[in-house]
């Protein structure tokens, strides 16, 4: 028995999991210097297999026999991918020639061939072994004709390339059965035939053409069937909508419906806003405490459970905002008619009704049904006017509101002031609005400014839909809560030790941290170079929001219970709260309700968090091409941005107005960089130039492809470094030229003043991060030792 088996019998053996080097000697009796030198090389060669593993903490850990998992693969345009799996934190790596030409999004066996070694920080590896369900049936593709003899001969009339750059290796023979698309045009094609290990091609038909793929609108298009967003309503839901009333019944009024029309309410939106979903008005009263009265679009009154609208919704989860177009959950009969709050005509809604002390603190509240009249549409503009401009004429149009709107004003900040006393994390994250032309062609790219319309408005909400969820979750009943959980302790593990290398203090540990201490961190780097940077840091530790039936509270806010029941029209979620708010108006609740309820809401909560994540790839998808094609336009001019990122393969940069482009680190030819991922750095091994997150920096605009979304910056100082090296060696040459056609002999001095020419002292390196040779270069240089002593 060799050691390497009597080290894997003996941790087979053992009850424990984890043992020390010195552990497993004693049992082995590798007592004297050459047996212990043994057993390292044995230890080491069974990690290197994948036998074993070592923990962070250098101990040894015996690993399970290859096992087969079942995931998400996640394929990546080069070839390889890596497969999510429930319950790993780490995805598996699948490296090229082992995916089994699984597509992106399919559902996969894998077999791990290589285990995680987690003191390295490596995931594990495998190969997938079998596809169990395919993620597309249908793909957005363009199409391309075949010649007569490929015709005649296997039938296809074509074949269509898919616009997903993920799944674009795989081009689909188009039957003859089905429509017949022209070249270029932009086409839904049905899969008959995935796939397999033997062969990778995809056969199909065509089901739909969406226009040519230079056509208007066309390229948005694309990425909204891409990602099974539906546009058109099925005829049963326009069927429905009929039936619908276009104005509110005031003969056929709810009793237990409260008539507050005669409140003066206002809604405040942007100007481009057609659907109108929350009113609001605010007052003193005379005990010095605010009156806040939330009132949203009764939509579940017009939308009845099960009903094709109701069902329609469910599936589109939200509204889709896209750069110059909405695909919206509802009909725009409801979203932009009935349901809407529009000026100065009666409309149903929920209102929640608030006082509110001093202190921010929510006194006594009320939550009802009710029927309210806005006395205007105000915008953001006018109401900043009024409270930051004092724009008198602004003041004088609408003097009735003016008193509310200070009121508005004073009760936000006492709001903000309780949020920040909390410990509520604020990020000023910077939104950018695409402006197109009539075809559709981005012409400007400009920066959204929140000021105080905008943030009373969001301070009021945020009240609302917190007072909503702390009502039930007092009850004990089922309901349906937005919920954002603790960061990841590994990802907050990395924070704290890049802000410590910052000389920032963190009160706390990865297993608990208060957000009072992360927001005292961004508030002592503001206004500093490192405030993009910590900024950037903890929103990458932070978890992603949901929807859940657990109160677990909302981490971010820090808020002890919240949901969202301020918009109905665009989010289902608030659609099912208003309708949960319905279920439980007559008391005490029923059994039968309760657990109707209780066994509903888990899948509306994880169908509703999936169509949210849906929504945002498609919004960011379609930004990114919309910049890229904006980027087109300005190949070759020079920009000042900031360094967002820093990975090993090169720089991201951001501009001002939020365009990211990667300086690839081929582009960094000034020197040798290495990647210190602990500090996010890129540091060159001989002038000791260094980049990190923040820096200021110059580019020049290299490439743009709308098509790949992809946009490449090079620096301009590493541009023009490279213009002067070209000019030194022309010159280098000629004189070279010059010397040859002297036909003499350089004198000692001359020799001297070239070779110092040729081989310049480096400048010191000034990095206060002192850098190394690499590891190869060190036993290169050993080997060439041994190699000439042995000469």
């Amino acid at each position: 028995m060799t050691l390497q088996e009597k080290v894997l019998q003996w941790l087979d053996a053992q009850q424990e999991d984890v043992f020390s080097i010195e552990d497993i000697a004693s049992q082995l009796n590798c007592d004297t210097r050459k047996q212990f030198k043994s057993l390292i090389t044995a230890i080491a060669q069974l990690e290197s297999q994948g036998a074993i593993q070592f923990t962070k903490q250098g101990a040894i850990k015996r690993v399970s026999q290859l096992e087969k998992v079942v995931g998400i693969f996640r394929a990546n345009e080069r070839g390889f991918g890596f497969v999510q799996v429930e319950g790993i934190e780490k995805d598996i790596f699948i490296p090229k020639g082992m995916t089994l030409n699984a597509l992106n999004g399919d559902e996969v066996e894998v077999k791990i061939t290589k285990q995680a070694i987690e003191w390295k920080d490596l995931s594990a590896e495998g190969k997938i072994v079998a596809i169990i369900k395919h993620a597309y049936t249908q793909i957005v593709s363009i199409f391309t004709p075949t010649t007569q003899e490929i015709k005649d001969q296997k039938g296809y009339i074509g074949y269509v390339t898919p616009v997903d750059k993920k799944i674009s290796m795989y081009p689909i023979w188009i039957q003859e059965i089905g429509i017949h698309p022209n070249e270029g045009d932009l086409c839904l094609a049905e899969i008959v035939q995935y796939p397999t290990a033997k062969h990778a091609d995809m056969i199909g038909f065509v089901t739909k053409t969406l226009g040519h793929k230079d056509d208007p609108g066309v390229d948005i298009l694309a990425i909204v069937q891409s990602l099974n967003i539906p546009i058109e309503f099925p005829e049963d839901v326009l069927e429905q909508i009929k039936a619908i009333p276009d104005s509110v019944d005031l003969a056929k009024l709810d009793k237990n419906r409260i008539d507050l029309r005669h409140q003066q309410i206002v809604t405040i939106d942007g100007e481009s806003t057609k659907d109108f979903d929350d009113a609001v008005n605010v007052w003193r009263k005379e005990n010095g405490h605010y009156h806040l009265g939330v009132h949203i679009a009764d939509v579940s009154y017009y939308v009845p459970q099960n009903s094709p609208l109701d069902r329609e919704a469910f599936t589109r989860g939200t509204s889709v905002y896209l750069t110059d177009r909405v695909i919206p959950m509802l009909p725009r009969k409801l979203s932009n008619g009935i349901c809407s709050l529009n000026p100065q005509v009666p409309r149903y809604t929920l209102t929640c009704e608030m006082e509110i002390d001093s202190q921010g603190e929510v006194v006594n509240y009320s939550i009802f049904p009710s029927i309210i009249q806005t006395a205007q549409r105000m915008t953001y503009t006018d109401v900043n006017k009024i409270l930051l401009d004092k724009d008198e004429a602004t003041i004088s149009k609408y003097h009735e509101l003016v008193p509310m709107f200070k009121d508005m004003e004073n009760l936000h900040y006492i709001l903000e002031k309780m949020r920040q006393r909390r410990g509520a994390i604020t990020f000023e994250d910077k939104e950018a609005q695409i402006i197109v032309d009539s075809q559709g062609k981005p012409v400007d790219i400009v920066l959204r400014q929140r000021k105080v319309a905008e943030k009373l408005i969001e301070s009021f909400m945020l009240i609302a839909n917190e007072t909503v969820a702390q009502h039930f979750n007092k009850l004990k009943l089922p309901f349906l809560y937005r919920i954002h959980e603790h960061p990841d302790q590994e990802k907050l593990q990395r924070f704290f030790e890049f802000a410590q290398r910052l000389g920032l203090k963190i009160r706390g540990t990865k297993e608990h941290i208060e957000t009072k201490a992360l927001q005292q961190v961004l508030d002592e780097v503001q206004n500093t170079p490192e405030e993009a940077m910590i900024n950037t840091m903890l929103l990458r530790s932070m978890q992603q929001a949901r929807y859940d039936i657990a109160p677990v509270g909302h981490y971010g806010l820090a808020a002890q219970d919240y949901t969202h029941f301020t918009s109905p029209i665009r989010r289902y979620p608030d659609l099912i709260v208003h309708r949960l708010i319905r279920a439980y108006a007559t008391t005490p609740v029923q059994s039968c309700v309760k657990d109707k309820w209780k066994a509903l809401l888990p899948d509306i909560a994880q169908q509703t968090s999936q169509t949210e994540r849906r929504a945002v790839d498609a919004e960011r998808e379609t930004d990114a091409m919309k910049k890229a094609e904006y980027m087109e336009q300005h190949i070759g001019e020079t920009f000042e941005g900031v360094i967002s990122s820093v990975v090993k393969f090169g720089l991201f940069i951001e501009l001002p107005n939020t365009i990211e482009g990667l300086v690839h680190i081929s582009n960094l030819n000034d020197d040798y960089y290495q990647y210190f991922e602990n500090q996010m750095m890129l540091i060159g091994e001989h002038t000791g130039n260094s980049y990190r997150i923040g820096q200021k920096v110059k580019i020049v605009v290299q490439k743009a492809d709308a098509q790949t979304r992809e946009i490449d910056f090079v620096l301009a100082q590493t541009k023009e470094m490279s213009k002067q090296q070209s000019t030194k060696k022309d010159k280098a040459k000629s004189g070279s030229s010059r010397r040859k056609k002297m036909h003499r002999k350089e004198t000692p001095k001359e020799k001297a003043h070239l070779k110092k020419q040729k081989h310049p002292k480096h400048k010191k390196v000034t990095s206060t991060l002192k850098t190394k040779k690499p590891f190869y270069k060190k036993v290169a240089k050993k080997k060439n030792k041994k190699h000439s002593k042995g000469k």
